[in-house]
């Protein structure tokens, strides 16, 4: 592997180059193991440690498929997927390799007792599968993590209708946590010049998800003006979403869990921030019961920030601890906008609050390519920033996975593939100067 490692610190891009490199048999690749699938049952959801599931194995290198590339990870990070992951909730991931596995000859390789995790990466392409022309090996790139086969026509309005469409490094095997991946070539985007490896790896998944929930038709469809509230506005998520609304002319209301997080999004540009740990707000009154008059306290703070208005747009991804309070904070005919439920899967609320007031509750999952394309044109153009605070060796994914799964993290944790060390990989350094105070915003948080 040292070999690839010179020629991408070397600087030579050409395609020759990279062609002529010698792919090594095997590869270090962080791993959840099929035989442990049980080894939390009994636990909590908090107290199951990613430490003691994920592994740093050395493993084969998987056969390239047509449309497929063969991609060196200099960096990685961390999302909530891979804690889902690490942790076999809500089911363990291995039930998506055996379904992937049964697709097709070559989706068999996916099938194994070992899945090697991550929906991230920034690196520079090494090998093309038969039938790729738009990339070539020794460029640099960033992935997004959408798998779609796309033979159904289901998927060619948009590629996340698509039967077949899996995240991964979730639903798929060979992710991005690893010194090697193997992705389809229409997951790949250009790497923008002026970020670190570790940088440019980290906004992948949540930007993406981020701008198809809020900014996209398929999503909220945010307009200039909109009241947004943003749950967990300094996270992984929330922070691009920040982002978003307010380079979009939106009017954010940031929801954080302390000053510090307050801190981070005031420096964002967000005026209306909301620490409800300080405000003591409990949405629950036991496990079975929310409190209603807390969303009535939660929504008079929100109207005594934006001037009497309610929220037009929500954006959520809590799910069952906030849900209740967000369908009763949005506007009368505004929209609950949610992607994810890491609090839990099964949501209450009145629905009177719904359909008296003509609300509605949309999904949205991940982006297609095209969605994910603009969202890595803004990191690119300097209108949106990564927010990376904090970042691992391979060797420790399991802490930084733990970091996330107990949310003491701020921002993205990134994690170092082959890069040896944080901050290489810029190759413009002009555009960077120009921006290098809110790229430098969550670092070291």
């Amino acid at each position: 592997m040292q070999h690839i490692l010179d020629a991408i610190m070397s600087g030579d891009r050409s395609a020759e180059t990279y062609q002529n490199l010698e792919i090594p048999e095997s590869y270090r690749a962080v791993t959840v193991h099929k035989d442990e699938e049980t080894m939390f049952e009994g636990l909590t959801t908090r107290e199951k440690d990613p430490r003691k599931s994920l592994h740093l194995d050395d493993v084969p290198v998987p056969e390239l498929a047509p449309g497929e590339a063969l991609v060196a990870v200099m960096a990685s990070a961390i999302n909530y997927n891979t804690v889902w992951s690490s942790i076999f909730e809500p089911v363990s991931t291995f039930r998506f390799l055996e379904r992937y596995g049964k697709l097709s000859e070559y989706s068999k390789r996916h099938d194994l007792p070992y899945h090697i995790v991550g929906s991230d990466l920034a690196g520079v392409v090494l090998r093309t599968g038969p039938g790729v022309n738009a990339w070539k090996p020794g460029q640099e790139v960033v992935a997004h993590c959408l798998s779609v086969e796309l033979e159904s026509p289901d998927g060619h309005d948009d590629t996340m209708m698509d039967p077949q469409q899996r995240i991964w490094g979730f639903e798929t095997n060979f992710g991005g946590l690893a010194e090697l991946a193997i992705v389809k070539a229409n997951q790949l985007m250009p790497k923008p010049a002026h970020l670190t490896w570790e940088e440019a790896a980290s906004p992948g998944l949540v930007n993406s998800t981020a701008y198809r929930q809020l900014v996209s038709k398929n999503g909220a469809n945010m307009k200039q003006g909109d009241v947004v509230l943003i749950w967990g506005a300094s996270g992984g998520l929330g922070s691009y979403a920040t982002q978003m609304a307010l380079n979009g002319g939106a009017i954010p209301v940031c929801v954080v869990s302390s000053p510090e997080k307050a801190e981070i999004v005031r420096k964002l540009g967000a005026e209306h921030i909301i620490d409800r740990s300080a405000e003591g707000y409990k949405f629950w009154k036991d496990e079975h019961n929310q409190d209603p008059k807390e969303w009535q306290r939660f929504g008079k703070k929100i109207r005594e920030l934006t001037g009497g208005e309610d929220p037009d747009i929500v954006f959520e991804h809590p799910g069952r601890e906030t849900f209740g309070a967000s369908v009763y904070v949005a506007r009368k005919g505004g929209t609950i906008i949610t992607c994810a439920s890491t609090s839990g899967y099964m949501h209450q609320y009145d629905n009177r609050y719904l359909w008296m007031n003509l609300k509605n509750i949309k999904s949205s999952h991940f982006a297609n390519y095209r969605e994910a394309w603009e969202a890595n044109r803004l990191i690119d153009k300097g209108l949106i920033h990564p927010t990376v605070s904090k970042v691992y060796e391979l060797a420790e994914t399991g802490q930084a996975a733990l970091d996330v799964h107990q949310n003491k993290h701020q921002g993205k944790v990134g994690v170092l593939a082959l890069a040896p060390q944080e901050g290489l990989g810029v190759t413009d350094e002009e555009k960077r100067a120009k921006y290098i105070d809110r790229i430098n915003l969550f670092r070291g948080v």
